[in-house]
């Protein structure tokens, strides 16, 4: 796939993701665990999509699937055209180079640098990158970027880290728990920033969250059962972040 194709706001709903009979299954001597169980989905261009579930589930192992960080047992994945699932280790570090963005939990911030050279991590080694100082623009820390993760609370850590994801121009932003540990005033701080930077630059967006609520910000809804997808649901109706009851 050649620079055309990683655009920054491309397509609005067009095909991002397609799954076909996804199956992964971790084994360990006589324990066979199955993560996910032929799973078929569709995820659209310049979405915004919350995966809800238990925990084991399948959602996080999706997600580890679609970013490139972990290979399928079986089945079919694809990003756009690209078939991941024919990739070899090489060629899926490139896609995630190229374009994932991705969001955890926990920050990954490195405590010695600024929050500036913390997003410069990621601009430095990406082909066609956003400047540090307009990332963090972007989430509302043009006016902290200097200072160190120390000196941040826990929602603005958690928006550097965000900054540092988007700041490489990703096709697509995955976000494993990015509220999980915030309390709710925090938490919708956060929400608000991956809004603003799915509304204004069309990054194809996926969350999970044990917080059912914010399934109400969302484009699409899935819900994930013992490694299936249970249901799938559109809403006609988006609710903005501050409206969601935590």
């Amino acid at each position: 796939m050649d620079d055309s194709s990683r655009m920054w706001a491309d397509a609005p709903g067009a095909v991002a993701f397609r799954t076909e009979a996804l199956c992964k299954v971790y084994e360990t001597g006589p324990v066979r665990v199955v993560a996910l169980d032929n799973v078929d989905l569709t995820l659209r261009m310049g979405e915004l999509t919350v995966l809800l579930g238990a925990s084991g589930s399948g959602k996080s192992t999706l997600l580890n699937i679609l970013g490139g960080l972990d290979h399928a047992s079986s089945g079919r994945v694809w990003y756009r055209e690209l078939e991941l699932t024919a990739l070899g280790d090489r060629a899926l570090t490139r896609y995630r180079r190229d374009h994932v963005g991705f969001v955890f939990q926990f920050y990954n911030l490195v405590p010695s640098l600024t929050a500036r050279e913390n997003v410069r991590l990621v601009t430095d080694i990406a082909p066609d990158p956003m400047p540090a100082e307009e990332a963090l623009g972007l989430v509302g820390l043009g006016a902290r970027m200097d200072h160190f993760p120390a000196q941040l609370s826990g929602g603005e850590q958690q928006r550097v880290a965000i900054a540092r994801a988007v700041a490489k121009r990703p096709g697509v932003l995955l976000c494993d728990e990015p509220t999980g540990a915030l309390d709710s005033r925090t938490g919708v701080q956060v929400l608000e920033v991956l809004d603003r930077v799915n509304r204004e630059t069309g990054t194809t967006t996926v969350v999970i969250t044990h917080n059912a609520g914010i399934r109400a910000m969302a484009h699409r809804v899935l819900r994930f059962a013992d490694g299936r997808l249970a249901s799938e649901e559109v809403n006609a109706t988006r609710v903005a972040p501050s409206e969601i009851v935590w």
